[in-house]
């Protein structure tokens, strides 16, 4: 599904409908092997009581699963959402911007973990931590997460700048270790502080934390720079500061910086064996599943 403005004013009720259409959208794949089948069973492992063995399921499918109960729980998930003001970028209210974006995936990723029977935990944060939770997976906890997405769906704040480092090394220190940290963010911390940023990810995995980084950006403009060849006034909407300039002057340099800066980020997480995902707001919110899965089916 390709997210566009105006999004709806039930979040969950559109999580939902994204991950229905994932799920279905599997079944219709080459990627059988995916667990999509989550609330009710997992595959037989050998040891497991026979008493727990769904025969139903196995004269169906040939194959032997164990039906699951409420408290078990496979997997530990933390959601981290960088909510400075570059994440409400752009400010066109005919398209979805980066946090909105990221919120919807969120939301999405919440659906599928709650199907999973796996515990959740979200974190939202900008110069500082702004909110955490603990890391479960109750019906009513992932009410309460859902909630607090939506409130932030359509945040709107000036010059609140990024602490991602601080965010990062909190995370790493209450989360329980070998959760899987997910974390939506564009990146577009202060220059003098990225070293920060990457301190903090190799953080997380020395506390034994798989990650995945979701490196969200308009590659439109954000990317590719494609403004109309005429004046225009660009505003840091972090630092609030202003230029004049016609695009055409800057633009091939700026490509050149901006590439150079995705590459270093990139090869920075591969270092560290962290998943880095390009994310494009153009492109449908279900690549975030396909890689969650992705790495889910990896860790399991």
């Amino acid at each position: 599904m390709i997210l566009q403005q105006p999004l709806t004013d039930n979040l969950e009720l559109l999580a939902r409908q994204v991950v229905e259409g994932f799920i279905l959208g599997l079944h219709k794949s080459p990627f059988h092997g995916f667990s999509v089948e989550f609330a009710e069973h997992r595959l037989y492992n050998q040891g497991d009581p026979l008493r727990h063995i769904d025969w139903r399921v196995y004269g169906r499918t040939d194959k032997l699963f164990i039906k699951r109960f409420e408290e078990e729980t496979n997997l530990r998930c933390c959601l981290v959402l960088d909510t400075s003001s570059s994440m409400q970028f752009p400010k066109d209210t005919k398209k979805i911007n980066k946090l909105q974006f990221s919120c919807v995936a969120a939301a999405s990723l919440l659906q599928l973990l709650k199907r999973q029977l796996d515990a959740g935990s979200l974190a939202l944060f900008d110069d500082k931590v702004n909110y955490l939770s603990e890391c479960r997976s109750s019906p009513s906890h992932f009410r309460m997460l859902m909630n607090e997405l939506q409130r932030t769906l359509n945040l709107s704040t000036e010059n609140k700048v990024t602490n991602a480092a601080g965010a990062l090394h909190l995370v790493a220190e209450q989360m329980h270790k070998r959760s899987l940290i997910i974390i939506f963010s564009d990146m577009m911390d202060d220059a003098d502080n990225i070293e920060d940023v990457f301190a903090a990810l190799q953080h997380l995995r020395y506390n034994k934390h798989e990650v995945i980084l979701f490196h969200v950006m308009d590659g439109a403009m954000e990317m590719d720079f494609e403004f109309e060849n005429r004046p225009y006034e660009f505003v840091d909407m972090e630092s609030g500061e202003r230029i004049k300039l016609q695009p055409q002057q800057i633009k091939e340099q700026y490509i050149s910086k901006m590439r150079h800066f995705q590459e270093m980020v990139e090869n920075r997480c591969h270092q560290y064996q962290i998943d880095r995902v390009a994310v494009d707001l153009s492109k449908p919110v279900e690549e975030v599943l396909h890689a969650f899965l992705i790495k889910r089916n990896k860790l399991m």
